[in-house]
């Protein structure tokens, strides 16, 4: 199995095989605790403008997302795993656009398939490539990085690299080092409500979940994710 890190979203373009699109801090653990809370569909979005225009053609569908952190005019919902806590999402359609993971999903092109990735289901992500034994896969990191910038996506790559090929990890050192390094700050300002500190905790519950989500679908507006359980 040939396993590739792209580093940015800038070369999406260049992932195939089994794709991973890794967004920790916060798309794609809040897609997996909207999943657990009973969610049916999400329609992952880049286009803001399309976000709003599923949404004024489907009142009854609820949209979630960010730019920049922030909550936009006519959201339901932040990108926040806390503050979505307390409504009833059972059988809702979620519209999700994000500034960086669902813009992975859409520029993901080339991929063979498509699923997400984040630490509250990375065993269940590590389970899933090894049953379907794909010659390639490509790790996105949607929050660039490089080799020197190991921020929460990359740490997540290469956490999920580590135990494909039966590598050790150290998972309290991975979050011991976002919270040094300062790629976490944001979650401990309490001047910035956009990013509560619960959400640190609930994207680093690391395996909370035993299933990934999977992307079908080609044009945008159509593609949804799909909760498979392993």
């Amino acid at each position: 199995m040939k396993i590739n890190i792209l580093y940015s979203l800038e070369d999406a373009d260049q992932a195939t095989g089994l794709v991973v699109v890794i967004d920790v801090f916060r798309a794609f653990s809040t897609a997996c605790y909207l999943f657990a809370a009973g969610v049916k569909k999400i329609i992952p979005v880049a286009d803001i403008d399309l976000a709003y225009q599923l949404k004024k053609e489907n009142p009854e569908f609820i949209l979630v997302g960010e730019r920049n952190g922030k909550i936009q005019p006519g959201f339901d919902f932040g990108n926040s795993p806390w503050q979505i806590r307390d409504f009833d999402w059972k059988d809702k359609t979620i519209i999700h656009t994000t500034t960086s993971g669902t813009q992975g999903i859409i520029k993901a092109k080339e991929a063979k398939e498509i699923i997400t990735g984040s630490f509250v289901n990375a065993q269940a992500i590590v389970n899933y490539i090894n049953n379907k034994k794909p010659e390639a896969v490509s790790f996105i990191c949607t929050y660039t990085a490089n080799e020197h910038i190991a921020n929460e996506d990359l740490l997540c790559a290469r956490y999920l690299k580590k135990a494909l090929l039966k590598e050790k990890n150290d998972f309290n050192k991975t979050v011991e080092n976002l919270k040094r390094d300062g790629f976490a700050n944001h979650f401990f300002d309490p001047g910035i409500i956009s990013h509560p500190v619960e959400d640190f905790d609930l994207c680093m519950q690391l395996d909370k979940f035993n299933f990934v989500l999977e992307a079908h679908g080609k044009k945008e507006g159509e593609i949804s994710l799909v909760k498979i359980d392993l």
